[in-house]
């Protein structure tokens, strides 16, 4: 039966792991990995989920399953999270939401919905994107193709462009794949008023929009990166938005997210939620309850947000901060290359203007890992080894 199966190749990011792991080099560098790490290396756990965790464990008394729509405490608190109080109330009967394993397994359901509900239509996705999005959408059947977003060059959003393939390419019912915040790998958002364009652009094309939001709170506040979410909710009529609570609520191994799907009516939107239900029930059946019991005790208490909300905020500076001083310093080391651009944008990620030969001499020579592409984790960096990798980097670029 196995036998004409081919080998595949392991996943990039799994190998740099593996490789970064057995590099013996005391300096070593992990600047490849999208997990959020404190200014000593450490990934942590929020004092805030701590203290949720230990409240929630203390009240449990059963281990029964939850149901396929999972916490529905935790679905109305993330709703509210990601579209405001008003338009994610749950007595909006336009909008559903389930829980779902992480986004990932979010924009899993989601796809399925749309090849359900039009499998002829067409995928948009950012030229670049996250590179599972490819494996989740080509795995319910669905056709892809990518607009311009990035413009490597420059570097910079190339909005114009993009504006003008989505003009004129997409077909009505096609489909738009976007980045609430935090683009990645690009770093590189759009602002509010490209967003008011591109809502505009979608409602007269008649595009559905999918937002990715893995990352709100890390660019500008929890509210202002919920933006591009709240802008569509209010002026489209339909509108599926895929959320992780992986990074700013650092639950990363609970595999916590939610998929929430905005329809024209309310007919409409009873008939999305039992096709949710039965997507769901038919690839892992009910999600895991633990992170979501984390999130909501936190999110249901003013007292355990107010101080969650100012954690994010820690982890969104610390992050600039890394931004801010490696931009800094491979401009006073290369003042040959413009760094600038990095301070435009937002997140845990950028691409540095690296080729893949100098991209493998910092591995090999100076024990710095990144991915391929030239995409750099901020979050791998620390005061104690900013100066270390600042300096690898200036000395491949100036090899070129």
């Amino acid at each position: 039966m196995f036998e004409s199966l081919p080998l595949l190749p392991n996943d990039p990011i799994l190998n740099l792991i593996a490789a970064f792991q057995q590099d013996s080099h005391q300096q070593k560098v992990d600047l490849g990995v999208g997990v959020y790490k404190d200014e000593t290396g450490n990934a942590p756990i929020l004092p805030s989920v701590k203290q949720a965790e230990k409240e929630y464990l203390s009240q449990q008394n059963t281990k029964t399953y939850t149901g396929i729509a999972g916490d529905l405490d935790f679905n109305h608190c993330i709703q509210q999270l990601l579209f405001g109080p008003a338009l994610g109330a749950p007595d909006n009967n336009r909008l559903k939401t389930i829980q779902t394993p992480g986004s990932s397994g979010g924009l899993f359901v989601a796809f399925h919905l749309i090849a359900r509900s039009n499998p002829n239509a067409t995928v948009w996705v950012s030229q670049p994107t996250w590179d599972n999005h490819y494996a989740i959408i080509e795995g319910t059947g669905l056709k892809t193709a990518t607009y311009p977003y990035y413009r490597m060059s420059e570097p910079a959003i190339d909005f114009e462009q993009m504006m003008e393939t989505l003009a004129t390419k997409p077909q009505s019912g096609d489909v738009i794949l976007l980045h609430g915040c935090c683009h990645n790998p690009s770093g590189a958002d759009l602002s509010e008023q490209q967003w008011r364009e591109l809502t505009q652009l979608v409602l007269e094309k008649n595009l559905v929009p999918v937002i990715d939001q893995a990352y709100q709170g890390f660019a500008l506040s929890l509210d202002s990166d919920a933006f591009g979410i709240r802008h569509m909710a209010e002026h489209l009529p339909e509108l599926i938005v895929s959320a992780s609570c992986s990074k700013n609520f650092t639950v990363y191994k609970e595999r916590t997210g939610c998929v929430s799907v905005l329809s024209q009516n309310n007919k409409q939107s009873g008939a999305v939620l039992s096709q949710l239900l039965a997507i769901a029930r038919s690839c892992y059946s009910l999600p895991p309850a633990n992170g979501a019991a984390i999130v909501k005790t936190i999110l249901m208490s003013k007292t355990k947000t107010a101080q969650w909300t100012a954690e994010v905020e820690a982890m969104r500076l610390r992050i600039l901060t890394m931004r801010q001083q490696l931009t800094e310093q491979l401009q006073r080391l290369n003042p040959s290359v413009d760094y600038h651009y990095m301070l435009n944008q937002h997140g845990m990620f950028s691409f540095l203007p690296l080729s893949k030969e100098q991209i493998t001499q910092l591995r090999e020579q100076h024990s710095v890992y990144l991915v391929g592409s030239g995409r750099i984790s901020f979050t791998g960096l620390t005061p104690s080894n900013i100066n270390y990798a600042a300096n690898a980097i200036a000395e491949v670029s100036k090899g070129a």
